[in-house]
C-alpha cells in the first residue's frame, strides 16, 4: 500500500526538513511531497537538495503563491496519478505532531476520511491566544450549525483519505484558497456520504515563523459556509 503526506509551504525553511525527518523516523515506509508557492526563503531549495537521489521526497514548484486550496489539490492529483492508496495532508509548521500518523494510517482502514481534531475531546490546543481560539472554536460552530456537518473540527488540516474519496471529490466545484478549503472537502465527503471520523489530536501553535491567517481568509470562509449551505437548499451541488 503506498502511503503519501502532502504539505504547502510558504516561507517554511525553519521547519521544512525537521517535519520531514519526523514524518520518516515514524514511518520510513511514508513518502513525502511538498508544494512550495515560490517561498523567498529557500524553503524549496533545502527540500530539493534533502530529496536528492532519494524516491521517498518529492517536490513541487509553483511560480507564484497560489493558496493553500490549489496546492492541495495540485498534490491530490499528483498522489491520483501516481497510484497511492492513502494520502494525509498536514501542515508543515510542525503543529500537526507526526506521532499522530500512525493512529490516522491504522484508523484509515476502516474509513474513507479521517480528521485529526482539536474539538472532538473539548478543546485540545496549545500556545494559540484567546483571540485565535475562540475565532476557531466559534468558526466550527457557526459551519457546523449552518451547513448540517456532524463534524466538530470542520477547519482543521489534519486528515487522512482513502485515496477513492479523492478520486470522486468535485475539485472543479472546490474554489477556496484559504481554510475554508478544509470545509470544502469535508463537506463533498460527506454529502457523497463516506464513512467519516474524528480523532482527538492536540494541536501546538506554531513557534517558528508566521501564521498565514488573514482576515480575507476569515471573509472566505463565511461566504463559503453559507455558499455551501445556498447550494444544498437549493439541489445546486
Amino acid at each position: 500500500m503506498k502511503k503519501i503526506v502532502i504539505t504547502p509551504t510558504y516561507n517554511e525553511s525553519k521547519n521544512i526538513l525537521v517535519l520531514i525527518k519526523k514524518i520518516k523516523k515514524i514511518d520510513p515506509d511514508l513518502h513525502v511531497l511538498v508544494i512550495d508557492d515560490n517561498s523567498p526563503d529557500n524553503t524549496s531549495k533545502l527540500v530539493q537538495q534533502f530529496a536528492h537521489k532519494r524516491n521517498d521526497i518529492f517536490i513541487i514548484n509553483r511560480k507564484e503563491k497560489l493558496g493553500l486550496g490549489t496546492a492541495y489539490i495540485t498534490g491530490f492529483k499528483w498522489a491520483i496519478i501516481n497510484n497511492y492508496n492513502f494520502v494525509i495532508q498536514m501542515d508543515a509548521d510542525l503543529s500537526h505532531d507526526p506521532k499522530e500518523l500512525s493512529v490516522m494510517l491504522e484508523e484509515i482502514k476502516n474509513y474513507d476520511l479521517i480528521i485529526g481534531s482539536r474539538y472532538i475531546n473539548g478543546v485540545n490546543v496549545i500556545n494559540w491566544p484567546m483571540s485565535r481560539l475562540l475565532l476557531s472554536y466559534f468558526a466550527n460552530i457557526y459551519s457546523r450549525l449552518i451547513t448540517g456537518i456532524p463534524i466538530f473540527d470542520l477547519t482543521g488540516g489534519f486528515k487522512c483519505y482513502k485515496i477513492d474519496t479523492l478520486k470522486k471529490m468535485p475539485f472543479k466545484s472546490i474554489k477556496s484558497e484559504g481554510y475554508s478549503f478544509q470545509i470544502e472537502t469535508t463537506f463533498y465527503a460527506w454529502l457523497n456520504k463516506f464513512m467519516i471520523k474524528e480523532i482527538p489530536i492536540t494541536f501546538t501553535d506554531r513557534t517558528v515563523g508566521q501564521s498565514k491567517m488573514s482576515n480575507k481568509i476569515i471573509y472566505e470562509a463565511i461566504w463559503v459556509v453559507l455558499k455551501l449551505r445556498f447550494k444544498r437548499i437549493f439541489n445546486l451541488l
